[in-house]
């Protein structure tokens, strides 16, 4: 319980109707979640308006509306606040409403369009290692300590990260590591959080349907650079020609990691196989578990982010050699008697999806084939499809275009924008079967002996969204039973 005006600190009020001194029980976004004492803030979505919802959340118990349009009949005992951006003053509020946990632990967030999620958890890993009691916000799962929380979204909304993180703080966390999406920062998810450190892995085209251009889709990531306080640390990666640029207006340290340039934490690759990478960080050579390039630039990320946070240059490499990274990133298997390589990888950019091909690339031997499986996303960027499958016939000997999550879109009309772009001498390469588990096993007939089959785009899901309704699917496991068969 707090009082109204208390939790209104750095909030932009413009009016106020009714009493300050008000006891509040809770803070809510969702109308339907709401009980008596409860403060409702009503938030703008992309489906629906909470404004819509003020009425119903009284009838529930709501003492408080907080909001930018107010009605005008207001109800008697009732406290309305007018301000200027209600999802802003949702972060504001439940920074204030929960005691600033954020302040009280090291919280180190990641953006970037790949990568977010292998930093952030190979950071939760690694201080783990160190001896740390942490938490975590992944898209993957949040945890605390060993205990798991289910994630719905990458970043949660304003008032469940600071609930979450006052839990966090409660059972002994130190230290919070944080995927900040780009979607999770315009919509003010993360406002009012005290970022003790901030990532940036690298951005290409992606969302362009939330943010309609590549330049505020730049401008939103480095807002979140902007905005970090004077002693803080910011951690960018030179190689990216955004890099640089997320760094210019921010008041944090700057630091660079790179495999190509100059840097504070430079990189060289010395080997690259399945068995992992040997690499060369600052003047000690390393054996690491994580495969392939972009896991080079994570790996980096991650020794530049704790060696910020004041930890022991070769403890950090010693803990870091010995981890695995993220479910669903380059998750690999192999069958029994074809030893045929199954791999599957959340990949569900083009140039996520360039990464992954281009390291499978690097890892063939001789003759393999390399046979991919890949979707796109329903009610999301459509101009990225013909890129998506561009690439994939680019890269692949064999590619089998299916669905991923169509969600409200009509599966046959997803793939026909795949196929749109394709110049007519790679349709020889693939096949269109629009059910993903029909697909996985024609890839898995497909392949011969030691061939690389490679499944993009659900990566860590176990589910396939088709009009609205999750089914349970689960790309690695589909690829188990039908390596299972194969063998028999």
């Amino acid at each position: 319980m707090a009082i109204l005006q208390d939790i209104l600190y750095r909030v932009n009020i413009r009016s106020v109707f009714g009493n300050l001194r008000l006891d509040i029980t809770g803070l809510q976004i969702d109308s339907r979640n709401v009980s008596a004492g409860t403060c409702f803030i009503a938030v703008k979505g992309n489906t629906r308006d909470g404004h819509a919802y003020t009425d119903a959340a009284i009838e529930k118990g709501a003492v408080c509306i907080v909001a930018e349009t107010l009605p005008e009949t207001r109800q008697e005992n009732i406290t309305y606040v007018q301000v200027e951006n209600s999802a802003a003053a949702a972060g504001y509020m439940a920074d204030n409403f929960y005691g600033s946990p954020s302040r009280k632990m090291k919280v180190v967030g990641v953006t970037g369009t790949n990568g977010k999620t292998t930093i952030a958890t190979l950071l939760f890993r690694l201080f783990s290692g160190l001896g740390y009691k942490c938490g975590l916000f992944s898209t993957v799962q949040n945890q605390i300590g060993d205990e798991i929380v289910s994630a719905t979204h990458t970043t949660p909304d304003a008032i469940s990260i600071n609930a979450l993180m006052k839990t966090m703080l409660e059972q002994g966390c130190s230290h919070v590591f944080m995927e900040c999406s780009s979607h999770a920062i315009h919509q003010h998810r993360i406002t009012g959080l005290y970022f003790t450190g901030a990532i940036f892995s690298n951005i290409t085209h992606d969302h362009l349907d939330y943010h309609k251009t590549f330049d505020e889709y730049i401008r939103v990531k480095k807002s979140f650079f902007d905005n970090l306080p004077s002693e803080a640390f910011a951690v960018s990666n030179a190689d990216d020609k955004r890099g640089i640029v997320m760094l210019q207006n921010t008041h944090a340290g700057k630091h660079l990691y790179s495999l190509k340039t100059l840097a504070e934490f430079k990189g060289k690759i010395l080997e690259s196989g399945l068995t992992g990478l040997q690499m060369n960080i600052n003047d000690q050579e390393v054996h690491f578990r994580l495969i392939g390039e972009f896991n080079a630039y994570n790996l980096l990320a991650v020794y530049g982010a704790a060696v910020c946070m004041g930890e022991d240059r070769q403890k950090i490499l010693q803990v870091l050699s010995n981890l695995t990274g993220a479910e669903g990133r380059f998750d690999y298997t192999v069958s029994e008697n074809e030893k045929i390589i199954g791999i599957v990888d959340y990949a569900h950019t083009p140039d996520a999806l360039l990464n992954v091909l281009a390291t499978v690339k690097k890892l063939k031997q001789g003759n393999e084939r390399i046979i991919t499986v890949v979707g796109c996303g329903g009610d999301r960027d459509k101009t990225k499809r013909p890129v998506m499958a561009e690439v994939a016939c680019e890269y692949s000997d064999r590619v089998v275009f299916t669905s991923d999550n169509p969600r409200t879109e009509d599966p046959g009309a997803i793939l026909n924008d795949m196929e749109a772009g394709l110049q007519p001498s790679m349709r020889r390469k693939y096949i269109t079967i629009a059910d993903r588990k029909e697909a996985i096993k024609t890839a898995v007939s497909l392949a011969g002996k030691e061939d690389i089959l490679l499944i993009a785009g659900k990566g860590h899901e176990k589910y396939q969204e088709v009009k609205g309704v999750k089914y349970p699917f689960d790309d690695k496991q589909v690829l188990r039973d039908m390596f299972a068969l194969l063998d028999k």
